[in-house]
Order: structure tokens, then sequence, then C-alpha cells
């Protein structure tokens, strides 16, 4: 189907009442087309119906994950939820339609470091946040730690808020960054925004700096604080950590716990664990998990995040070290 037609038949099955708030932000030349559309319907077919419905669930779907974390955020939670290639297909459609907006921040990840710190230092703080959430986290972090003590917090804490701000807002700001930038350098298409931005970008501060920006923000937001903690590690940063690391993992580690844990996550990183031990371990690791079957993923979940808790721990402790473990590109 045409796209004004999938709009004209979105409209009808969305009412006349929803329809009408959704028509005020349009312009009369795009209402003047929709309305002819829809004058134009004999009725809708349940399939089609159906397709519309779906195509619209997974864009706003596709639209939440990349304005949550981005891209390649986006990417992971789309192919995990809806498989490989037909996750690939919805974040590729998405793009398409925005384009032209995530273009104007393509200059970012390229531009020169020091220009770009000029740049930023001249700009109103949520266009600074903008700007970090399009960078790789250690650019955002070599940034953020450039600014002054008393704007990093304001800068992070808007970071992390951006999947709160209008669309519109954020188009509008990226046409002016993308101007100004002209001649900074060429597009990387890669993306990153939202909470887990914040968390991947603190993983690259030393602790003393990134501890001072997140006690600034528990004072103004204790939970937004606790989120970006709690994405600080993630599980499949595990797959970093040094045979010798992984083998104090797996002696602090609850055995039960570890094996809900790993029916979860890759083949990569199980053989990575069943590496650590010894073959009869690995062997009635991998007994146990055929045996425990279906499992809901809450609990894979909560396992993981268990485990995280003895990394973290072991981290405090000094015996392991999670420096370059997180928000790492893996290879599968």
């Amino acid at each position: 189907m045409r796209g004004v037609r999938k709009t004209a038949i979105l409209l009808v099955l969305l009412g006349d009442q929803i329809s009408g708030q959704i028509l005020k932000e349009l312009t009369d030349e795009e209402v003047d087309i929709i309305s002819r559309e829809i004058a134009r319907l004999n009725g809708i077919q349940t399939q089609d119906a159906e397709s519309v419905l779906q195509e619209f669930y997974e864009m706003n779907v596709a639209q939440s994950y990349m304005l949550a974390g981005g891209i390649d955020y986006a990417r992971k939670m789309l192919q995990s939820a809806f498989g490989p290639e037909h996750g690939k297909r919805m974040l590729d459609r998405l793009v398409k339609v925005l384009g032209a907006d995530a273009a104007s921040f393509d200059a970012l990840q390229k531009a020169d470091p020091q220009q770009l710190a000029k740049f930023i230092h001249n700009e109103h703080p949520q266009t600074i946040a903008l700007v970090l959430s399009h960078l790789n986290p250690s650019q955002a972090a070599n940034l953020l730690f450039s600014l002054p003590p008393d704007m990093r917090a304001d800068v992070a804490l808007r970071m992390a808020n951006l999947d709160q701000i209008s669309p519109e807002i954020i188009s509008k700001i990226a046409v002016i960054i993308g101007q100004k930038l002209k001649a900074l350098g060429e597009f990387s298409r890669e993306a990153y925004g939202g909470v887990r931005a914040v968390a991947e970008l603190f993983n690259r501060l030393d602790s003393g700096t990134s501890k001072e920006i997140l006690d600034s923000i528990d004072e103004i937001d204790s939970g937004l604080g606790a989120t970006i903690r709690h994405l600080m590690f993630v599980f499949d940063d595990l797959l970093l950590l040094s045979p010798e690391a992984m083998k104090e993992v797996l002696g602090k580690a609850d055995r039960k716990i570890l094996t809900v844990a790993l029916k979860g996550t890759s083949d990569q990183l199980k053989n990575q664990f069943f590496a650590a031990m010894s073959q009869r371990g690995s062997e009635m690791m991998k007994e146990d998990m055929d045996a425990i079957g279906p499992i809901k993923l809450s609990e894979v979940e909560a396992a993981q995040q268990q485990i995280i808790a003895v990394v973290r721990q072991l981290e405090t402790d000094g015996v392991i070290s999670l420096k370059g473990a997180v928000g790492e590109q893996y290879v599968v």
C-alpha cells in the first residue's frame, strides 16, 4: 500500500477524536491529501487493517527504542524481540523515515575533538546534551569532562531525559547543529541517546568524576541516578573479562543463579564461562541448563543482575577490573 493510503486507514481505525488531534499537527496540504484518500476508502478489509496497525505498532516500538538508547541500542532490542531479519527491516524503515533529521548529527562522530569542544562550550546545556548523545561513549566522556564541573550533572540529566522531549524539538535543534557543524567533517550513522548513553559515558570517566556527577543527579532525581548505575554494566560486558577475572566470578557466583543467567545469553558468552570451568564442571552446567527447560525472560534478567552484583563487588574489593569491559562492540 502507498503511504498515504496507510495513513488514511490508520486515521479511520483510530477514530474521529484521535484523528482530529493528529490532523491539527499537519499542514493544510497534507490534510487535504489525506482527507481525499479517506473519502476514496470503500470499506477496509480486515487484513489491510491488521497490516497497518501492525506496522504502526512496530514503528512506534522502534522509535521508542531509538529515543531510549540510540540506533545501536534500538537495533539490538528489535533484533532480540522480533528476530535478526525482521528487527533490521523495522529499524531500516524508521531510519529511512527519520533520515533527514538524523543526518544533521552525522558530522559529530568524525569532527575534530578540539573544534567540537569549542563548539559545545558556547551552546545551551540542552544542545550540549543532544550533541553528547550522538557521540560514542568515549568521545562523550571526554567532552563532558571538559565542561565546567557545575555544568556536568545538568548536561547528564538532560541527556538522560532526551526521550521525554518532543521529536519535533529535537529535529529543530538537529537542523541548527547540522548547519553549524557542516565544516567539521563527514557523517557517521551511529547514534546514541537516553539513560543508556549516560551510563556508557560514565563508564569512561574516572570513578571520582562519575561519582561526583551521579551524586549531583541523585539530589535532583534519585530514581534516575539508580537507573544510570543499573545500566553502567550489562551482562554481555562479561565477554571482555580476562580468563582470570572470569574464574573469580565463577568462584563467587551462585551456581543455580548462574545457570539461569546463562540461559538467556549468547553462545559466545556461554562458551567463555565454560572455558573457565573444568571439563566436568562445564558438562554439568550444560546438563543443568537443559534440565531447567524454558524459563521466563524476567527470571533470566533477574539472575543476570545478581551475577552483575557479584562482579561489581569483586571490582569494589579490588579483585578484578572492569576498565575497558563496558560498552564495547562484540562479534558473535
